[in-house]
């Protein structure tokens, strides 16, 4: 039966490759938006997702250096916590069906998003990472990361999240 504690799912929950590539066409194609900036998934874990952005012109803020717009910086960071609570929240439901568990997006909601931007975002590509912090009965926390293609930390987020 499904796991009632606070605590983010351990680690060492496998998913089935089912859930895994239906999360990341969730992510990639299904959220229109993410597939316009083209921001897609890159690893799926139990409560921790990883995503990835290719630079190009369409998502300039500064023109004159060349860098991300941070909208797209806060649209990123929150849509990899999101998954993150999908894939938290799916680790503690592993005795439902794969998709059954994909269905739990449709109760998530952002409550509240925070990004403090620490350096400027100019590079080649960016990865972002999310992970839950604690996964309540109706609320998840998150922290998220924003990462330069030379590995530099560019920004940080923290988010909560409605997940029923």
């Amino acid at each position: 039966m499904s796991k009632h504690t606070n605590e983010p799912p351990t680690p060492d929950v496998e998913f089935e490759p089912e859930f895994v590539t239906a999360l990341k066409d969730l992510f990639d194609e299904k959220i229109v938006f993410n597939k316009v900036m083209g921001v897609r998934l890159t690893e799926v874990h139990a409560g921790r997702v990883s995503a990835r952005i290719d630079m190009k012109h369409e998502l300039v803020g500064n023109y004159l250096h060349n860098r991300l717009h941070g909208g797209v910086v806060s649209a990123c960071l929150d849509g990899v916590a999101g998954m993150a609570c999908i894939a938290a929240s799916a680790a503690r439901h592993m005795h439902e069906a794969p998709l059954q568990r994909l269905q739990r997006f449709s109760k998530l909601g952002t409550i509240d998003l925070r990004v403090d931007y620490l350096r400027p975002c100019i590079g080649e590509y960016f990865e972002m990472h999310a992970e839950v912090l604690r996964l309540g009965s109706r609320v998840a926390n998150t922290r998220m990361s924003f990462v330069g293609a030379d590995g530099k930390l560019l920004c940080v987020g923290a988010g909560a999240y409605i997940v029923s």
